[in-house]
């Protein structure tokens, strides 16, 4: 699996379809259309964006998305593309795409996937590229990596209840080596506090860490001792700090500060600006309407990715729902060049 900051051919978003991310009211359908159009709309100044479109929003989508993005048809329960989309891969010199099994985040008593688990297999068509299939129940935000083949995990996803309980470490190590090219697994024992809750996914690491470059990690830090994730983060950074990557060095370790807004109505919050997606010369940022901590997130940003423009986009809507800029996006590499 090649890292994010590769070459890309296009960037990949779902379009809002119901159910909680919707919401009940007019105004909640409003702002989270808004939100993913927006992301897709920054993207399109970058690269090729798709958005897939379930049937029943064909007419609505057109009226959020830019001219520049094109639609494709599809049924969808929901709209968290990093995790009911493929993983693409190169598999020796071609692009290929990973089918995991996808279950609504471990079953979860709220989800619905009859039609997300056939997403995978429709972008990867849509892609014109081969599926290799994957009985691991996983999701594209469950995963980071370096394009080494180092990988992040954590135990609560990969080994956690409603996913792969049953399976080893090393049968889970296996698994990614044959199918992402892991040579390093790193295990975190869990994600952020919040992502336990109703509308969790029990730990992606994608809110946590990501490496923009081999040796480098870009991790959240909760710099309230009021919050759970300040405990929480000490100990995943300490871990983090006698770990080394596939080529065996230890991390550089770069710290992203939260925004200072602690809690919403439903608790604590898992505000991080990790949750960011790599495009072609830019990164599409989360913006918190923190002046400081975003101004701050967007310097450290453009020193972790040189060369590209950083551009912040309101994610409050996203996060409220439950995820991210990096879980509503998938991107697609670019075919090699021989």
């Amino acid at each position: 699996m090649p890292a994010e900051t590769a070459p890309q051919d296009r960037l990949w978003l779902a379009f809002p379809t119901g159910g909680y991310t919707l919401g009940s009211t007019a105004e909640s359908a409003e702002e989270a259309r808004r939100t993913w159009a927006a992301v897709a709309n920054a993207a399109a100044d970058f690269e090729p964006v798709t958005v897939v479109v379930d049937p029943s929003q064909a007419a609505i989508a057109p009226r959020y998305l830019s001219r520049e993005v094109d639609i494709v048809e599809a049924p969808l329960d929901d709209a968290w593309m990093r995790d009911i989309g493929p993983t693409f891969v190169y598999d020796e010199e071609r692009l290929a795409a990973i089918d995991w099994v996808f279950n609504g985040w471990g079953a979860r008593d709220w989800a619905t996937w009859s039609r997300d688990q056939l997403i995978g297999r429709f972008v990867a068509a849509r892609a014109g590229v081969p599926v290799v299939a994957s009985a691991l129940v996983n999701e594209g935000g469950a995963i980071q990596v370096d394009g080494e083949g180092t990988v992040l995990v954590t135990e609560t996803v990969q080994r956690g209840e409603g996913r792969n309980p049953q399976l080893s470490r090393a049968e889970i190590e296996a698994e990614l080596a044959r199918t992402i090219g892991a040579r390093k697994v790193i295990w975190l024992p869990r994600g952020l506090t919040r992502d336990y809750e109703e509308f969790g996914t029990r730990g992606h690491v994608d809110m946590v860490a990501t490496m923009p470059s081999p040796g480098v990690l870009l991790l959240h830090a909760q710099p309230s001792p009021e919050h759970p994730d300040y405990a929480v983060m000490a100990q995943l950074r300490a871990q983090l700090a006698e770990e080394t990557d596939a080529a065996g060095r230890r991390f550089e370790i770069v710290e992203l500060p939260a925004p200072a807004v602690l809690r919403d109505g439903d608790g604590w919050v898992d505000h991080n600006y990790v949750n960011h997606v790599v495009v072609n010369g830019g990164v599409l940022a989360c913006a918190f309407g923190d002046p400081t901590a975003d101004a701050r997130a967007v310097t450290i940003l453009a020193d972790a990715y040189p060369g590209r423009s950083v551009v912040s986009l309101d994610a409050r809507p996203l996060f409220a729902r439950g995820g991210g800029i990096h879980c509503i996006t998938q991107q697609q590499p670019a075919p090699r060049r021989l």
